[in-house]
């Protein structure tokens, strides 16, 4: 009977084994009997030493209060509703940012910590001003008043530096991709005017070949010509008068009679002086 009773106990205890198994409660090594850790909570105790301590002074020796938080400004809601959709925006676009919801997200929750430090404060500020009026003591607030950093002035002075580095980087950066943007620019140009010079050889050689076959008899393919033409019709006025008084060198078959022509005019011109 000793045996039997022994065997059911095995195999009772094999089977709840096997059920924590499943159930993921034990972990790998040595198991042992995890038992609760002793609470004691004493709480006459706890008050009796809060009335021993506690200092029964006038609101105006302690200053404290206890209060909610202020109503959410217009401004200040949407300046937060401003900042969920940015950072949604950086999560949605950024891969490498942990692709967490927004009400998860520490970098969103740290910044609707500091607006609810803010309505704390500002809730505190419309309590306690009126209560302190009441009893007549005057408050003002200091023009020039300077608060106690939280951080040392030499780490302000070292996450200054790195923010003029930074800033410097983005500079250079940006001056590179001037510089990379005016290279391929400049290297379109140079593109642009190899083409237009093969081109026009292109076109050289096309009219040669058709002047040499007879399919063209002028050879002059300069694309200044019409401009040379236009040069030469608009010769100036001294140039004319010279080729009238001293002859027209360059073989004008009509020397003779511009000659008699401005002998003419100088005649009449000389009768009417006198």
């Amino acid at each position: 009977m000793d045996s039997n009773s022994d065997e059911s106990d095995y195999n009772d205890s094999d089977a709840e084994l096997q059920e924590a198994f499943s159930k993921g409660l034990l972990k790998p090594g040595l198991n042992l009997v995890e038992k609760a850790p002793k609470t004691c909570v004493n709480n006459s105790g706890l008050k009796q030493k809060l009335n021993e301590i506690k200092l029964n002074l006038d609101w105006v020796e302690r200053l404290d209060c206890t209060n909610k938080e202020a109503p959410l400004a217009p401004e200040l809601a949407a300046q937060i509703l401003q900042q969920e959709q940015k950072r949604e925006n950086e999560i949605r676009n950024n891969k490498k940012l942990p692709q967490v919801p927004l009400s998860e997200d520490p970098v969103l929750n740290d910044f609707k910590r500091e607006m609810m430090f803010f309505r704390q404060g500002q809730a505190t500020v419309l309590e306690a001003i009126p209560r302190l009026k009441a009893l007549n003591i005057p408050t003002k607030r200091p023009d020039d008043y300077f608060a106690e950093m939280a951080k040392t002035d030499e780490h302000m002075q070292r996450i200054r530096e790195n923010l003029m580095k930074k800033q410097m980087q983005q500079q250079r950066s940006e001056k590179v991709k001037q510089l990379r943007a005016q290279k391929k620019e400049g290297k379109a140009l140079q593109v642009q005017a190899k083409l237009q010079r093969q081109e026009r050889k292109k076109q050289i050689l096309e009219h040669v070949k058709k002047v040499r076959k007879g399919v063209l008899k002028d050879l002059d393919f300069d694309d200044n010509k019409n401009n040379n033409k236009n040069y030469k019709n608009n010769v100036n006025s001294k140039r004319k008068y010279k080729d009238i008084k001293y002859g027209n060198k360059r073989g004008n078959s009509n020397m003779k009679n511009t000659k008699k022509v401005f002998y003419k005019k100088r005649k009449n011109k000389n009768k009417k002086q006198k």
